[in-house]
């Protein structure tokens, strides 16, 4: 289906194309952004606020360090490993003017997680929080990084508050283990050295890596996506182009609670955000709603960004609930399926309705979303922008609109490919643009799409994606696991948790315990299952292979059995 049938669904003013090649990559968008607003709030955290003008001096300073301080060279990758806090947009667009590939790491990665990343990368460079070094210290002799910069919660505040922040967090709320890194260079002192030294402004052009985001794709093995210049700038004016004459600019004020290494929230708070001149308020721990709740209490906030986890947690707290919403005009969900029950929640509690979208990591990453004239729930919305979308049977046959099929997107927002991984590139991206996405949609008449399953095997917990096939090579590795598997099930609060079934070896005494324990010290929390079922065996095809989707019916099976208990 081609782009034409779209044309006339977007509301007025709304263009059917954008120009992906307006900016030439993201520091054009960046220096703009910086001189235009440079007096505008652009981003806020614990009580300090970043103008674009101290943005791109901040920035500037750490270029400078990068290109006199040490022998990194444009194209060199280097990894980011912060939370949401003042430093990360700092850092990550420091690096981009000093034309280094931006790596986005989890701060919460395990050391495993860490020394894969990172070598699979062929990272030279890190700037992580204090609070993960001691990981760094374990996992950096078995990569080739270098150059370690480490920043403590604290750094860019005023000095009396910084030493006071700082020095709860170390010693009061023991959140940062002892670790010996003599190569480590502290940010503060990097950003001295950098600070008044000329930048040397790289000049990628659009087709160069901005930043390589790391996925599972369509399988287990994380992989990085080549982001481009182009792709992300495409993705930006997308974005924009949507949000039209809803989003003043420099005057809105976005909460931002999802992590900025995500690509769903870099794009919209790094990127679309920056070109409106968007004050941004960073939230470095959604998890606790009471501080949240009282940053949130604060801002007369015009817009949030958030998932459906977070908006049903929010919605069950009563300081929320208490909040003043007379200024909210746009709330944006992405990440994972929205509940309809969530939705209503929602407006019922802020008087603003959710619209909805849909993306991937290989689509930088909106792929499409509900407008604020025509918002249904229940669907992704129509494309954005200079995008085309498709729906495939498995012979690769369009089926039209109102059939089921595996939905394709074509558009300047598709990455490059995966990073060294040609022939896992040419399993989700054909010769004439088209990507894959593995899940299966529907084409409305009207033009909405609405996806009704999944054709992977992938686990969305909370809007990340989590992959079988790495839960399973983790827990084979316990003693005296002869087989597992992993599924999602559904979970009101995020949407699916995970679910292992074990085999346990002959003779072997096997306990959850032993799994779960085993699992938190290889995997990132939201990858740690919820549930562990033992069996004595698991259902397999004639060849030996596990049955997902088998194990997936069956629990689906039991969940409805229970509610029609409780109808009854």
């Amino acid at each position: 289906m081609t782009e034409n049938f779209w044309k006339d669904k977007y509301p007025a003013g709304v263009p059917a194309e954008i120009n992906a090649d307006q900016y030439p990559n993201v520091q054009a968008v960046l220096k703009q952004s910086c001189q235009r607003f440079a007096d505008k709030p652009a981003f806020s955290n614990l009580g300090k606020t970043l103008t674009y003008g101290e943005l791109y001096e901040l920035s500037g300073a750490f270029a400078a360090y990068l290109q006199n301080h040490t022998d990194l060279k444009p194209g060199d990758r280097i990894a980011v490993q912060l939370p949401n806090i003042l430093q990360y947009p700092v850092v990550v667009f420091g690096a981009i003017r000093a034309g280094m590939v931006v790596v986005n790491t989890n701060p919460l990665y395990t050391a495993r997680e860490m020394e894969h990343q990172f070598n699979d990368a062929g990272a030279k460079a890190l700037v992580c929080l204090a609070n993960m070094a001691h990981l760094a210290e374990d996992v950096l002799p078995k990569t080739g990084v270098k150059h370690v910069i480490v920043t403590e919660v604290g750094d860019l505040l005023p000095a009396f508050k910084r030493i006071l922040v700082n020095a709860v967090i170390k010693h009061v709320k023991k959140m940062v283990p002892p670790f010996k890194l003599p190569q480590a260079v502290k940010l503060n002192d990097a950003l001295a050295k950098g600070r008044g030294r000329a930048v040397a402004e790289a000049s990628p052009s659009s087709g160069d890596i901005a930043v390589l985001q790391y996925t599972g794709g369509t399988t287990g093995v994380a992989k990085g996506a080549m982001l481009t210049h182009r792709n992300l700038v495409a993705n930006m004016l997308q974005v924009k182009a949507l949000m039209g004459a809803n989003m003043s600019e420099g005057s809105e004020i976005l909460i931002a609670p999802l992590p900025l290494y995500h690509i769903y929230a870099f794009t919209f708070h790094c990127m679309a955000m920056m070109l409106i001149g968007g004050h941004n308020i960073l939230i470095s721990n959604p998890r606790d709603l009471p501080a949240m709740t009282k940053e949130l209490a604060q801002w007369k906030f015009t817009g949030f960004v958030g998932l459906n986890t977070l908006f049903v947690a929010l919605c069950n707290n009563q300081d929320f609930r208490n909040l003043d919403f007379s200024s909210l005009k746009a709330t944006f969900s992405g990440g994972m399926a929205l509940q309809q029950a969530a939705a209503e929640r929602w407006e019922e509690v802020t008087g603003c309705a959710i619209c909805e979208g849909y993306g991937m990591t290989e689509t930088s990453p909106v792929v499409s979303v509900n407008t604020f004239e025509n918002n249904q729930i229940g669907t992704i919305g129509i494309p954005v922008p200079s995008t085309q979308c498709k729906v495939v049977d498995d012979a690769g046959n369009d089926v039209g609109r109102g059939a089921p099929g595996e939905l394709c997107v074509k558009g300047p927002q598709v990455m490059k490919g995966y990073w060294q991984r040609q022939e896992a590139t040419d399993e989700i991206l054909d010769a004439d643009g088209w990507l894959k996405t593995g899940d299966i949609a529907v084409i409305q008449d009207d033009g909405f799409m609405r996806i009704v399953d999944r054709k992977k095997d992938m686990i969305l917990v909370s809007g990340f994606n989590v992959y079988p096939n790495e839960l399973e090579d983790v827990l084979v590795t316990l003693p005296g696991v002869l087989q597992c598997a992993a599924i999602g099930v559904p979970d009101e609060k995020s949407g699916e948790a995970i679910k292992m079934f074990v085999v346990a070896k002959p003779g072997v005494s096997l306990t959850k315990e032993q799994v779960m324990e085993h699992m938190r010290s290889n995997v990132t929390g939201y990858k740690v299952p919820r549930a562990i079922e033992f069996r004595d065996s698991l259902p397999t095809t004639n060849v030996g292979k596990i049955l997902r989707r088998e194990l997936r019916d069956e629990e689906l099976k039991k969940l409805n059995a229970k509610k029609e208990q409780v109808k009854a």
